[in-house]
């Protein structure tokens, strides 16, 4: 048995085919995974994240601290609401977690990290903050839906306080709003426009049953993960862990080597890595063949081994297997999958392969 969410017994009465994830028990889909899928590419559907921690930092020392913590340069957060995507990496360069960080005031953040890995981050940031002036608080007392879709944001502001209604609407993508343990962002993990509302566990409820009976589709694990996927976001602990670098992991983007005198926790090893040079690329498949595309098959370049998938699955929009690989500097654009042992032809491409619910890629 895993923890369980605030919302787990309505998921159950919804017919939610409840699975195991990052010790939690959590709702895969509720009849169809595909159709879920499609209601958010199309309309908006609803995912309960409550497993997720929200961590909330608070003191003098918090700017300093995060500076160290993560690769990517919170001094770039200066107006309340303000949110940053980051790697937390450890001392050796590869990734702990991938998080979310909001600007809340100058000396108050908040956290979002992922759920398999939380019992960990926090342990590691309490670690890092020992004799700072920090204050670190976990925040089980909150719970967290993501809404995403075209019509997420129309169909979720009446659900909202309305001392907040104007403000999400008029949110700009990767800002948040909030009022007391309201707390209204414009993020998610779908490559869909949406919101992602925290609010107090005792009235998650009520608010995914009013998203309910707004035509907002309860939606599982199973459609976040194809959507994530088709949206080109990695995967904690699949498309990256703590043995791979950000630098071979799409990440690069998210490591601000600016200002040079910012020491962040793993910078010496990117460093090294990047004087080192000869790194993996990160990249996109198509198969051209038959089959479908899963983590640890191998990538083939004129029948060797050049890397192998680290996530893959079907692409509803697509109706083509898609994937992500890490392979070898200098490998072309074609290649082949080994599926049950069988070399299927595929495509490098650049992800996303799927954004606002429109192709991204030549099929």
């Amino acid at each position: 048995m895993g923890y369980k969410t605030p919302l787990f017994d309505e998921h159950r009465a919804l017919g939610a085919r409840i699975v195991p994830f990052g010790g939690w028990d959590m709702p895969l889909h509720y009849g169809s995974q595909v159709r879920e899928h499609h209601r958010v590419r199309l309309d908006a559907g609803m995912f309960d994240v409550s497993h997720m921690r929200i961590i909330d930092l608070d003191g003098s020392g918090v700017p300093a601290f995060l500076g160290r913590l993560i690769a990517n340069d919170p001094a770039r957060l200066r107006v309340p609401g303000q949110a940053l995507y980051s790697c937390m990496l450890n001392r050796q360069g590869g990734v702990i977690d991938d998080l979310i960080l909001y600007f809340r005031a100058p000396t108050r953040y908040r956290l979002v990290v992922n759920a398999a890995t939380a019992e960990k981050d926090l342990a590691w940031i309490r670690d890092q903050a020992v004799g700072m002036a920090i204050a670190i608080r976990p925040r089980p007392d909150l719970a967290m839906i993501a809404v995403q879709g075209p019509n997420a944001r129309a169909k979720a502001v009446d659900l909202i306080p309305a001392a907040l209604r104007e403000q999400s609407l008029a949110l700009k993508p990767f800002v948040a709003a909030e009022q007391g343990d309201w707390f209204i962002s414009r993020t998610g993990y779908t490559g869909e426009d949406g919101l992602e509302l925290i609010c107090p566990a005792g009235q998650v409820l009520a608010l995914w049953r009013g998203l309910k009976g707004a035509e907002v589709a309860p939606c599982g694990l199973g459609a976040r993960d194809t959507l994530r996927l088709e949206a080109g976001l990695n995967l904690s602990g699949q498309d990256m862990d703590e043995t791979v670098s950000p630098l071979e992991s799409g990440l690069a983007w998210t490591v601000a080597w600016e200002p040079a005198e910012r020491d962040f926790i793993g910078r010496s090893a990117l460093e090294a890595q990047r004087e080192r040079g000869g790194l993996r690329r990160c990249v996109g498949l198509l198969l051209t063949g038959r089959g479908v595309l899963r983590r640890q098959q191998a990538v083939l370049s004129d029948g060797k081994p050049v890397g192998e998938v680290t996530s893959g699955g079907f692409a509803p929009t697509l109706q083509r297997s898609i994937a992500f690989a890490r392979i070898a500097p200098g490998s072309g654009e074609e290649c082949r999958v080994l599926i049950h042992d069988k070399a299927v032809p595929a495509r490098v491409v650049k992800p996303p392969f799927v954004r606002n619910g429109k192709p991204r890629i030549d099929l």
